[in-house]
């Protein structure tokens, strides 16, 4: 096969959450296990952090990898979803996975894979460990997908576990308190393995610290006024709180022998775009009119991009809006701010939110615009009603984003 129609195979074959939603989830690791053993267990030695969390866990992941990069270590980073081309999900060095191992590894296991019925992400993670294998990473970086305990990534042991943050999202799968979504998370937490974690407020905390007691894990909290030996490359405050836990990360790699200086802490965190290619965090896109895309898709991380919005000097301000169908609408609406002139769109994938039912909604919630058929189109109009002083942003959704890069 070539590389379009392998991913073609895959897509017709595999359920892909972030195209279909739930249907695509598996509360059990029995799969993934599978597909470990079919493989010859590759995340046996495979040396790595484990990053999970509500918010930031995607940016924490690319800088921690950056910093190790530039420490001398061939370092592995496998997340999820991809904006623009599946590859984004399997790096080493910040490049990605060649296209012609893609097809290799279809090619190679797709007769032993397709009795198991893996999902999208179970396939992607098990070519994500088996690449790292080959490719003998130092040390990688694993995101989680959703959730934590029962994702397809918590078959592996880390050098160090990663909680960010703890929010309202995926909590028809997750659970309906805040508390049953950080005990998901916590699942990533194991046996003397030290976990950091970034923030957790009220009843959150105790949740954690009994659950590291129960498995006999450090728990080790962010200080948040550490003062930063530099401001990483990605903008807001909120970058730099998750750059203050990546920052605790390094520390217990240190402890733990790994060779990380001062100088790739510097040249990592001011260096993260360029060193992993990360995209979608408050990325500028364009200038007179700023046109900025971000990727915060829930209440908590547009609550985040509306405080960047308030820190960046604009006349009037259009928004190009898009969502999912699974999401708590409401609270999200409410984080932006109703003076904007919003351009209401649907993603081009099945679990896109429709254009006239967000509409609807955002109006219930004081915003209001116009309705187009595509993204494309709301984001040529958007620009093209705005002024030199103005400010465009895309946002609501990764695939929105995804279609205006």
């Amino acid at each position: 096969m070539t590389y379009p129609e392998t991913l073609a195979y895959l897509q017709a074959r595999l359920p892909m959450f972030h195209r279909v939603g739930k249907a695509a989830y598996k509360a059990d690791l029995r799969t993934t296990e599978a597909l470990m053993e079919a493989l010859g267990h590759p995340e046996h030695g495979l040396r790595c952090v484990h990053v999970a969390g509500t918010n930031g866990k995607g940016s924490t992941s690319h800088m921690l990898a950056s910093i190790l990069q530039h420490a001398g270590l061939r370092t592995g980073l496998t997340t999820s979803p991809h904006l623009t081309d599946f590859r984004e999900r399997v790096r080493v060095n910040g490049a990605m996975i060649p296209q012609e191992d893609v097809v290799r590894f279809v090619e190679d296991h797709r007769a032993v894979f397709e009795p198991l019925a893996p999902s999208f992400f179970e396939w992607s993670i098990a070519l994500a460990f088996d690449h790292f294998r080959q490719e003998q990473v130092d040390i990688a970086v694993v995101e989680t997908g959703l959730g934590g305990r029962l994702d397809s990534t918590n078959v592996i042991t880390p050098e160090v576990a990663v909680i960010t943050t703890i929010g309202w999202d995926h909590a028809d799968l997750l659970g309906g308190t805040l508390e049953a979504i950080a005990a998901e998370k916590a699942g990533i937490i194991k046996s003397g393995i030290p976990v950091v974690i970034g923030e957790a407020e009220g009843s959150i905390d105790p949740l954690f610290r009994a659950r590291a007691g129960a498995v006999g894990a450090p728990l080790i909290r962010v200080d948040h006024q550490r003062p930063l030996p530099i401001r990483p490359d990605l903008a807001g405050p909120h970058q730099e709180r998750n750059a203050r836990t990546v920052l605790t990360v390094v520390d217990l790699l240190r402890e733990r022998g790994w060779p990380i200086s001062e100088e790739a802490v510097l040249l990592g965190l001011s260096s993260v775009v360029t060193t992993t290619g990360l995209r979608g965090r408050w990325q500028v896109l364009g200038r007179d009119p700023l046109v900025v895309a971000d990727v915060a898709h829930n209440a908590d991380g547009l609550a985040v991009v509306r405080g960047m919005l308030d820190r960046t000097p604009h006349r009037r301000l259009h928004v190009v809006l898009g969502m999912v169908n699974d999401k708590d609408l409401g609270p999200a609406l409410r984080q932006l701010p109703p003076d904007a002139r919003y351009h209401f769109c649907m993603a081009d994938i099945p679990r896109g939110l429709d254009a006239e039912l967000l509409a609807r909604a955002a109006a219930d919630n004081g915003l209001h615009g116009r309705v187009h058929p595509s993204v494309r189109q709301a984001f040529v109009a958007a620009c093209a009603e705005a002024a030199p002083d103005d400010l465009v942003l895309v946002t609501g959704s990764v695939f929105v984003v995804a279609e205006v890069l």
